[in-house]
């Protein structure tokens, strides 16, 4: 298979369709295949990292996976013809909410929980959204990991403000990549829109942001942490994908879950702004319905009697018998 996308991605158009992988026969394009698919020789480093692992996997005895039954069942049905032993047991940072809420009979035997960011969070953005109306402010935030141009900075910037909504912007320091000095060499007019609109982090508590009253909207990245987290907090999103698993997420994201719109290789400052009014205002009621619905599947797959309470508890019978 990977040879045939590899001679695909050298001359055809990237939104053909790709009717080859299990489950996603209506639904997947070229370019919504994971980034390191678009490598042009079979030999490329990045190819044995993914396949050897992959080659691996199915030797193992069992799988564990932080997703739910209800939003993957049709590629979930093909895995376990492959791994009979799947657990399904995500949204893990809702479930180990459900599981330290007191309710349950794992809960003595669990660690407090640590904070797991990757950065010091800047809480001073809660302050903030405490001070902005109701469902009017878009979260942004791409992750740990993806590197921005100066560029595409500017172009991302003049579309939030251009938007005319509040917005929240997580701006990691290491994510920009840029020439000694551009960094400081802002326009006047995003400096001052931003002072009136917009308020910018270092790096936010995330799950916190995304259950705060004020926030409507997630300009995200697609990471599937990120991608879980707004489904549980009930929040529609705009996907600009980077790599690996976020290119398919942003495509289930747009046409399978319904629950936000995907930008992919067009994410420049129309196309931002475009996307933010209609997630913030034109589609809002028709994104909100899947939303709300993803939302309440993702809660219940984690309450006592959901599929992923049921599958963990499945996981430590078959752990105790595997010692």
């Amino acid at each position: 298979m990977i040879t045939n996308l590899l001679s695909v991605f050298a001359d055809e158009d990237m939104d053909r369709p790709i009717k080859s992988v299990p489950g996603m026969e209506t639904f997947l394009r070229c370019r919504d295949l994971p980034s390191f698919y678009r490598a042009k020789e079979i030999n490329h480093p990045i190819f044995e990292f993914v396949n050897t692992p992959t080659l691996y996997s199915i030797r193992a005895t069992a799988h564990i996976l932080n997703t739910f039954d209800d939003i993957e069942a049709p590629v979930l049905w093909h895995l376990r013809s492959y791994w009979p032993n799947l657990y399904t047991i995500g949204p893990l940072t809702a479930l180990l909410n459900t599981l330290r809420s007191g309710s349950t009979k794992f809960t003595s035997s669990l660690p407090v929980a640590s904070n797991a960011s990757l950065y010091a969070e800047d809480r001073s953005c809660m302050t903030w959204l405490d001070q902005q109306p109701e469902k009017s402010v878009v979260y942004v935030s791409f992750g740990s990991l993806a590197m921005v141009s100066r560029e595409q900075w500017l172009e991302i910037w003049y579309g939030l403000v251009n938007s005319s909504h509040r917005f929240l912007w997580v701006r990691r320091q290491d994510s920009l990549l840029a020439m000694d000095g551009e960094e400081s060499q802002i326009p006047a007019d995003l400096v001052e829109a931003t002072e009136q609109r917009g308020y910018t982090v270092d790096w936010a508590p995330q799950e916190e942001v995304l259950n705060h009253p004020a926030v409507g909207g997630f300009f995200t990245h697609s990471g599937w942490n990120s991608t879980l987290e707004s489904m549980v907090a009930g929040v529609p999103m705009v996907c600009w994908p980077h790599l690996a698993d976020q290119q398919i997420n942003s495509r289930y994201v747009s046409e399978v879950w319904k629950i936000g719109m995907d930008i992919k290789d067009n994410c420049n400052r129309e196309t931002v702004e475009k996307l933010i009014r209609e997630m913030m205002g034109d589609k809002r009621e028709e994104l909100m319905k899947s939303t709300m619905k993803v939302a309440e599947m993702a809660r219940k797959s984690v309450s006592r009697d959901g599929s992923s309470y049921r599958n963990f508890e499945a996981l430590l019978e078959f752990i105790r018998k595997s010692c």
